[in-house]
């Protein structure tokens, strides 16, 4: 038997109470109509440093003896793990070292600098990070706190799920994203023992998917752009996979694409940001909605800690997708005012130009014709070909472009 069990859950749940936030759990009637489930979302993005990590932290942190505590502790990290325990070893008044890999965002560093953690930054990944800071661990007496490959952390995890099933017994299935395993690990050694029937589904991006390899026996091969860097991790914690040998139903894959959409939906909808990774859940049940059909389905959100120009081009590519942002390639006759009227037009029919390109010299037909590209915000795919027929009916020629500049389908 893993050495995690719901006693342990219990336990960091009373250790923790009052330091960590008893974030939101709430149903929503807009997603659960969109996907044809019943939807209940955890906003683990409302933690102070706007992720659940903090649970899992803060417990470890409180399971260290005198000795421990007056030495300090490292971890490795690039995100909110690092973040996690910063804040809490410098409310508890512990020494706390970070190692991050040298790429690591500004907005990372100074995220956790701001809490009193000394931050030191040390080789071109995480491996690199990690090796570092067991180094530092060994030569100075510090405590090294592993994100997920912990018994107490996971335990801390794990009091996301036993909250979530304190307000809400009737849950049908938890959709948990994975990166290293501690989430999914201590919330499914919870979910199983308060609720045997209930099922655990993790969720991964199809280009990190180490859990979904490992229980599957099959070698790790994982790799590439992610936009859920929380998911970007190598291979999962030895103790989270034997957790998920046994307490775990299946994990599900999803595209990049649909977690952009995810993010989308949960801001535009739910008026809450989430980053890549805590937005994975819901991903997973708008890529694999027909499995969850009726269903009572809980998912946490389980960060929202995404870079605000990450945000803005997820947000413009999601009104792409819509069709609510297109680009059209307009050629219209070389007469003083064209460009206007078509402009007037083009407002008259109830699209909004957000960018003009006036092309006289590449890629036109003939110096005569003169081409220009608008990019226009419309209110979707069939206002759009509403107004390519008003620009139509008055003698314009209209292609609508890709994303490359290509002529292509709306």
């Amino acid at each position: 038997m893993p050495p995690v069990c719901l006693d342990d859950v219990r336990a960091a749940a009373q250790r923790i109470a009052g330091a960590v936030e008893r974030t939101p759990f709430l149903r929503s009637r807009t997603l659960s109509r969109l996907t044809g489930a019943q939807v209940w979302l955890k906003f683990e993005n409302l933690q102070f440093t706007a992720s659940f990590k903090e649970r899992g932290a803060l417990n470890k942190l409180l399971s260290l003896g005198d000795l421990e505590r007056r030495r300090g502790v490292i971890a490795m990290s690039a995100g909110n793990h690092a973040q996690g325990v910063a804040y809490h070893a410098a409310r508890l008044g512990l020494r706390a070292v970070i190692v991050m890999p040298r790429g690591t965002p500004n907005s990372k560093i100074q995220g956790t600098q701001v809490h009193g953690a000394e931050v030191v930054l040390e080789g071109d990944t995480l491996a690199d990070a990690s090796a570092h800071a067991h180094e530092l661990a060994a030569r100075e007496g510090l405590t090294f706190i592993h994100p997920y490959d912990d018994a107490w952390v996971i335990a801390g995890q794990g009091t996301v799920a036993l909250e979530m099933l304190e307000q809400h017994p009737e849950l049908d299935a938890l959709l948990v994203p994975v990166g290293g395993g501690g989430l999914i690990a201590g919330m499914a050694t919870a979910a199983k023992a308060l609720r045997p029937a209930l099922r655990v589904f993790g969720v991964e991006s199809k280009l990190w998917c180490a859990m979904h390899q490992r229980l599957n026996g099959r070698r790790v091969e994982v790799g590439g752009d992610t936009i859920a860097e929380g998911l970007a991790v190598r291979d999962v914690g030895e103790l989270p996979l034997a957790i998920a040998r046994e307490r775990v139903d299946e994990v599900l894959l999803v595209e990049e694409e649909t977690i952009e959409r995810a993010i989308v939906d949960l801001i535009e909808i739910e008026k809450t940001v989430a980053e890549g990774a805590g937005a994975a859940g819901f991903a997973a049940l708008l890529e694999h909605a027909d499995r969850f059909a009726g269903q009572r389905v809980g998912i946490p959100i389980c960060g929202g800690n995404i870079d605000s120009r990450v945000l803005s081009a997820v947000l413009m590519r999601g009104l792409v997708r819509d069709g609510r942002l297109v680009r059209l390639r307009v050629t219209m006759p070389d007469v003083s005012g064209s460009l206007a009227r078509v402009a007037a037009m083009i407002g008259d029919a109830g699209g909004n130009i957000v960018e003009v390109q006036h092309q006289r010299v590449f890629g036109t037909a003939s110096v005569r014709t003169p081409e220009v590209e608008f990019v226009i915000e419309t209110r979707g795919r069939e206002h759009t070909l509403a107004v390519i027929a008003h620009l139509e009916a008055a003698h314009a020629r209209v292609t609508p472009l890709d994303r490359g500049g290509a002529a292509g389908a709306l």
